[in-house]
């Protein structure tokens, strides 16, 4: 069957067709993206504006509209923490489904992280062991650790790229003391997460997925998204720490110049290599590797483990 996963992340609205049946590997399709930045049309009450509602709108029954055209027999929207946290949320939800058709669930930060870790294992298979799977978004980091399909233990944390920059990185470049500021805030989160993990032991494996990651490893010199999915791409704790001050010196329009990232992306990517870089050395992580799939992964997988066969 050909199902759309529709995802309404706090960067982007992306709709992933993919043709799939239970047991098959999921195939690509067709992808339809817009980058709304949705975490950043919110009001000092922390709701979403009324601009940014209208903007929602039309963007999903854009994607609704490229789902019909692609033949998809069923779309599953979800919505991930800028709706989530959104003090008007149950609003947008009403106007989504009143103007659109579409009921969009809103999916915890545990069920973020349950979901991406389900999506990681199935790429890696059982032989890889214990996973550590560390995912970036733009309002969220999400952290799980098990040996299952479903994880030991998972966290998510508010340490997205793009909900630190906007309020911790105002410069461009950004001061060194705001920089230093945020790298203290986002160790202290992390830390507090560290002993719920270590109790299960090291992990056999360590992931990340999220484009935050795939943009620094790019940097670092993994392979291009050109080179296919199967090129094993992977992402060392020296080779970050030696690029957070380079990204710490350069303009939004200096970063977006570097290899992998993209116009939209470059304001975020300090503030995600931050992240990176103190989970990687709170976990005592050397090297991690990258995974293609990631949650809208998960949403499909989950969908197809209830299909009947």
């Amino acid at each position: 069957m050909r199902l759309g996963v529709l995802d309404v992340g706090s960067n982007t609205v992306h709709l992933l067709v993919v043709d799939a049946h239970p047991g098959a590997r999921p195939q690509p399709a067709h992808s339809h993206k817009v980058e709304l930045r949705l975490a950043q049309l919110l009001d000092d009450s922390g709701a979403v504006t009324p601009d940014g509602i209208e903007r929602l709108v039309t963007v999903i029954g854009g994607a609704v509209q490229a789902a019909e055209d692609k033949g998809c027999e069923d779309v599953l929207p979800f919505a991930t923490s800028a709706v989530r946290e959104a003090t008007n949320a149950d609003e947008v939800l009403a106007r989504v489904k009143a103007d659109t058709g579409v009921d969009l669930p809103i999916l915890s930060g545990d069920d973020e992280a349950r979901l991406t870790f389900l999506a990681v294992r199935r790429w890696f298979g059982w032989s890889a062991g214990k996973l550590l799977v560390l995912d970036i978004g733009g309002g969220s980091l999400e952290i799980a650790y098990g040996i299952d399909e479903d994880p030991d233990a998972a966290v998510s944390l508010p340490l997205g790229a793009g909900r630190l920059t906007s309020t911790w990185l105002p410069g461009d470049p950004p001061d060194p003391a705001d920089i230093r500021a945020l790298r203290r805030h986002v160790r202290a989160q992390i830390a507090r997460t560290v002993r719920e993990f270590s109790r299960f032991g090291a992990p056999d494996h360590v992931v990340a997925t999220s484009k935050t990651f795939k943009q620094l490893a790019r940097i670092a010199g993994a392979a291009r998204s050109t080179e296919g999915l199967y090129v094993q791409r992977d992402l060392t704790r020296k080779a970050l720490e030696e690029w957070v001050p380079k990204l710490s010196e350069m303009t939004v329009a200096q970063r977006s110049t570097l290899p992998g990232v993209s116009e939209g992306r470059a304001a975020q990517l300090l503030a995600g290599a931050l992240v990176a870089e103190g989970a990687m050395d709170l976990f005592g992580v050397d090297d991690l590797e990258i995974c293609p799939w990631a949650l809208r992964e998960g949403v499909i997988l989950r969908r197809l483990d209830h299909l009947p066969v």
